[in-house]
């Protein structure tokens, strides 16, 4: 059983990884060869995606190693598990964190529309991504200042935070203000979107701008209420039994089954999967800049080719006419009767 156990970790890690990063490479294509999808905060949408990345090439791939190789355990006070742990916690956190700004700009975009120029400007998005650095900073630092410990985790194959109940302080600490609050306020917003988008799809709205008005059809309401619940079930979906876990060995003091602690930590690190695609798919003008962005790589890769191809044929083909047009001048020199001249 638990060698089965190893096999699938290790099957779904992979799948995760792989799909953590294409998806966020993809993402950041789009934001790269598209100037029409930045904005003041384009900021919080790169530290999102580039934790996501940086999840999906450090901490995923480190766990299916661990699980493959039956890696029994690291010495909790090496370099190796006090480094993976940082990079863990510090990721996690910033990636969570990262998009709980991301889903504050929507909301003021869409519930303050008028002033959201006013409220949402380039320089406090630049105070946001620093105090959301600085916090993920101390935080994971800390467990390195002796509050809280790093350990190695035999069921969930990663050095992560220690959940003894001697560790409670600094657990209970992160899982409320790391966890639970942005989760609450992502859901809480989500949920007022949705409201609003409800409200507007029984009425009916026109949006108007410097040159007409047009009416926005009630679908256009469903569809991104649709979204937003769909994006809130997959937060839980992957937060919620990994923060159950994490209190339940820490205020209970017993060990959860190793399917289950194995399970948690799977679905927390698949939500870096899960994010640029959903990013991508559901929102329309980043799914339209994905489309336009491909079909531009596309289109400019045989392109090239073509040309290289093309230009050595081209030259040959040229060299032969050239052959051609020089031996049918000379026959026909050839074959001419010399002329002759008259005498004056």
């Amino acid at each position: 059983m638990e060698d089965a156990l190893r096999t699938i970790y290790a099957g779904l890690m992979i799948l995760s990884g792989a799909a953590s990063v294409s998806g966020n490479l993809l993402l950041l294509l789009a934001l790269l060869l598209n100037k029409s999808l930045r904005n003041d905060a384009t900021g919080l949408t790169l530290s999102s995606s580039l934790s996501d990345l940086a999840l999906g090439l450090s901490t995923i791939p480190f766990g299916a190693y661990n699980s493959i190789t039956q890696h029994s355990c690291y010495p909790s006070e090496g370099v190796v598990c006090q480094g993976s742990g940082f990079i863990f916690l510090l990721l996690l956190t910033s990636s969570l964190h990262s998009l709980t700004w991301t889903t504050v700009n929507k909301f003021t975009e869409i519930c303050f529309a008028l002033s959201y120029s006013s409220i949402w400007t380039a320089r406090r998005s630049r105070a946001v991504l620093v105090l959301v650095w600085g916090f993920c900073l101390v935080t994971a630092s800390l467990p390195l200042l002796g509050f809280g410990r790093y350990v190695y985790s035999e069921s969930r194959f990663l050095c992560c935070l220690s959940f003894d109940p001697d560790d409670k302080p600094f657990v209970l600490l992160w899982t409320l203000v790391g966890i639970v609050a942005p989760l609450l306020a992502m859901c809480s917003l989500y949920a007022y979107i949705v409201y609003v988008a409800r409200k507007q799809a029984r009425r009916g709205t026109f949006m108007c701008n410097e040159l007409h008005c047009y009416y926005v059809p009630a679908n256009n309401y469903l569809r991104s209420s649709l979204v937003m619940v769909t994006t809130s079930v997959c937060l839980l979906v992957c937060w919620l039994p990994f923060t159950s876990v994490c209190l339940y060995e820490t205020l209970s003091g017993h060990q959860s089954p190793a399917g289950t602690a194995s399970l948690s930590a799977w679905l927390v690190l698949t939500s870096a999967a899960l994010n640029p695609w959903i990013t991508c798919v559901t929102q329309t003008k980043y799914r339209a800049a994905l489309h336009r962005s491909l079909r531009w790589f596309a289109a400019t890769c045989p392109r090239s080719s073509a040309h290289g191809e093309s230009r050595p044929q081209s030259a040959a083909r040229l060299d032969a006419t050239n052959t051609i047009r020089t031996t049918a001048t000379a026959a026909t020199q050839l074959s001419s009767p010399p002329k002759t001249q008259t005498a004056p």
